[in-house]
């Protein structure tokens, strides 16, 4: 889901959106990584939430436990960050 627009898409159709953007020191971490849709994400640009008057449906948190998911399709390029507690058919390395 978008936690922008709150529209629901296929994991295929969403993008990573950093809160803080890289270009203003952001970093890919739990807390500073949502999905968004690609209008929302384009809209967002590269400005934080309130910059652009855009409103997080979430604030992002790291997982209190490790969920199990299997993701088959979709996230491609998840950030590193997220490796651990992803559940992934390949080993993934620790780089």
């Amino acid at each position: 889901m978008c936690q922008y627009c709150g529209t629901k898409y296929p994991a295929e159709e969403l993008t990573f959106d950093h809160v803080i953007p890289q270009v203003q020191g952001g970093q890919a971490t739990w807390e500073n990584i949502v999905t968004a849709c690609l209008a929302c994400n384009n809209k967002k640009g590269g400005r934080t939430p309130q910059e652009a008057r855009m409103r997080l449906i979430r604030i992002p948190a790291k997982p209190r436990s490790m969920p199990l998911m299997t993701i088959t399709v979709g996230i491609k390029n998840a950030p590193l960050s997220w490796h651990d507690y992803l559940y992934w058919n390949v080993e993934l390395s620790d780089q």
